[in-house]
């Protein structure tokens, strides 16, 4: 298992980094308050599961193993992957996510793209005691006002499987809210995630 991996930034997409380490480039996954914190050129730890498939083999990469923990943890759930777990994580913290499932918060939960309400209702079930206890402060809500970046955020939602119209929707609804700082192509892309929250994709 890859647990951990440290090495210079080479990129930074809007889902994904690139990091060089013993003269390999690897792509890992990563939420975007993850990938906001890294600089190209810079070096980098991520804490990181490695995940295979019968078709893919694929790193994902957090800021601060109870993150991955939390991760690993996810995938227990039935009918939850990786990706759903990253973004699960991408719009709630680790201790966000203990006091929905201990708070039975099946609204909070929903605010995952991809988690509807028996979906909340089974993350609650089989994450009941798993997870510990929430130890850090509540978060702050997002500041300052976006711009520029926009249509690559619609690509990506696209990219994850939402229609372009309610892709574009989101990102001009939270840009006009100035939920993300102004050239945060990551945050404007999690405060999307929150708004297409219980949006059907496709």
């Amino acid at each position: 298992m890859i647990a951990l991996v440290r090495g210079e930034v080479v990129s930074i997409g809007l889902d994904h980094a690139v990091v060089l380490a013993s003269g390999l480039g690897l792509k890992v996954l990563a939420t975007p308050a993850a990938l906001a914190g890294l600089r190209v050129g810079v070096e980098a730890t991520l804490h990181t599961a490695f995940v295979v498939r019968e078709d893919s083999q694929t790193l994902f990469g957090f800021d601060e193993a109870d993150e991955r923990d939390v991760f690993d943890t996810l995938m227990t759930v039935s009918g939850v992957g990786p990706r759903l777990a990253l973004a699960t994580l991408a719009v709630h913290t680790p201790d966000a996510l203990r006091r929905a499932v201990a708070g039975d918060d099946l609204n909070a939960l929903q605010r995952v793209p991809g988690i509807g309400r028996k979906g909340a209702q089974r993350m609650v079930l089989e994450l009941a005691g798993k997870l510990g206890a929430a130890t850090g402060a509540l978060e702050a809500p997002a500041t300052a006002a976006p711009a520029g970046i926009a249509p690559d955020v619609v690509e990506a939602l696209v990219g994850l499987g939402w229609n372009a119209r309610a892709a574009e929707a989101a990102v001009t609804a939270v840009t006009e809210r100035g939920e993300a700082s102004a050239d945060d192509a990551a945050g404007i892309l999690r405060a999307a995630l929150r708004e297409l929250a219980g949006v059907p994709r496709g």
